[in-house]
Formats: C-alpha cells, sequence, structure tokens
C-alpha cells in the first residue's frame, strides 16, 4: 500500500507547486491508473513516492515504511520503472539482471528462475548476451521491467510502462499486473493511453496542475458523468473544468 498525505513539491522561484497538497492511499489488491495531462505532475508524484525527489511538505509511505525515517526498507517493498529506458547502456541484459539481483539479495536459485519466466513471457531470451546499447527501445523497456519486478516486490510503481513495446509484451506486461493485484498487492501506473486504463484499473487518479481532481473507481466516475460514453470523454470533461 502506498498512502500519501499533504505531500507539496516547488521547482521555481515563483512558487508554483509542480504537486500541491497530494493525499492518496494505493490500495492492496487493486491496479490503479495515474492519469492527467502533460506537465500535470503525475512522474513528480512519481519521483517523490520512490525518494528520488525531496518533497517539501507531507509523508509518504510504503507499506507503512516511511520514506523519510526508513527509505532504505521502504524501497525494498517496490519495484520502480521509470519513464526512461536508456540506463546502464554499457551492461548486458543479464549483467544489469544480475546487479538488480545482488542490490536486493535475491537468492540465486530464484533469481534464475525470474530471469528465465520474465524473459520467456517478453521474448528476451536471446538478447540477454547483448548490450543494452544494441536493443531497440522496446527492449530497453522490457529489461528495465524486469529488473524492477525481479525481487518480487509488493508494490509495483510503473511510469508509462507500456511505451514502446511491441504487443504481445504489453499484453504480457499488463496480465502480470492482473496477477499481481490479484494476488493481493497494489500496481501504480502512469499512462497517457485512456482506453488501458479504462481496461485495465480498479480505480483512477487525475491530477491537473498538481492537484488531484478525482480519485476513484471507474463506476464512480461513470455515475458522475453519465452524459459521457467512455473515460476519454469524461477526462476531456474534468480537465476542462478544473
Amino acid at each position: 500500500m502506498i498512502s500519501l498525505r499533504g505531500v507539496s513539491k516547488t521547482y521555481d522561484k515563483k512558487g508554483v507547486r509542480a504537486v500541491d497538497n497530494l493525499n492518496m492511499d494505493i490500495a492492496d489488491g487493486k491496479i490503479t491508473g495515474f492519469i492527467g495531462p502533460n506537465g500535470a505532475g503525475k512522474t513528480t508524484t512519481l519521483k517523490i513516492i520512490t525518494g528520488i525527489l525531496e518533497p517539501d511538505e507531507g509523508t509518504v509511505t510504503i507499506d507503512g515504511l516511511d520514506m523519510r525515517t526508513q527509505p532504505l526498507e521502504a524501497k525494498k517493498r517496490f519495484g520502480f520503472v521509470a519513464d526512461s529506458p536508456d540506463s546502464f547502456l554499457r551492461l548486458k541484459g543479464l549483467e544489469y539482471l544480475h546487479f538488480c539481483a545482488s542490490i536486493y539479495g535475491v537468492d540465486p536459485a530464484v533469481e534464475k528462475s525470474k530471469i528465465a519466466d520474465m524473459a520467456q513471457r517478453f521474448d528476451m531470451q536471446k538478447a540477454l548476451s547483448d548490450k543494452i546499447s544494441n536493443y531497440s527501445h522496446g527492449m530497453r523497456q522490457k529489461i528495465m521491467v524486469m529488473g524492477a519486478l525481479l525481487h518480487d516486490p509488493n508494490v509495483w510503481i510503473l511510469d508509462e510502462p507500456l511505451t514502446g513495446l511491441d504487443p504481445k509484451a504489453a499484453f504480457e506486461l499488463k496480465e502480470m499486473m492482473r496477477e499481481h493485484a490479484a494476488a493481493g498487492r497494489s500496481v501504480l501506473f502512469s499512462t497517457h493511453v485512456l482506453e488501458v486504463a479504462e481496461k485495465l484499473c480498479d480505480q483512477v487518479i487525475i491530477i491537473n496542475k498538481g492537484r488531484i481532481i478525482f480519485l476513484g473507481t471507474l463506476d464512480m466516475l461513470r455515475e458522475q458523468y453519465p452524459a459521457q460514453e467512455n473515460l476519454e470523454d469524461i477526462f476531456l470533461e474534468l480537465i476542462s473544468h478544473a
């Protein structure tokens, strides 16, 4: 579970908040979609949750562990896929996965099994011996997802995880997200593809100009906007009124 209480972050000297007094809970057993227009504060929020950025105000807890006072223990609880897969380019794919496993102290037998399973699901068996710099964008995305999930974290935090993936890999990742939530664990992912959010999510968070303008189930959202046919139409109306 992820909890934010009163989280704010300001970048510029004018005092305009990139995220403004965010309060939200990402419950276990659910897939939560995090959506909003460009510059709404999605990536900033995810970086605060994962400890990459320090909030000016407020608290973040992961499975009850405070990111300020228990950062190492909290970070063991989640796997994070950033919005850019262009990292560790000089390493081979398998070297990168070994590196991730060593950081989290994954048992070698478990590591071998997890790598084999994910490589098969993402069709990456033959690419693991190649350098990441030689991968396509989609292959880099796959290896970053594999590294983030290798230690079997309770909480998944994914920033635009489907970008660049081929249809089979995108299907597999969505299935893995469903399996993870069905096991009573939590998934938070940002996306601009509203059709994906509508089909995949148990609840959605809509953010605009650093503030949450909706948090709840899709059924709740549809009840508030009965005249709209789909999430895209509801989203556009919400943003226009925010």
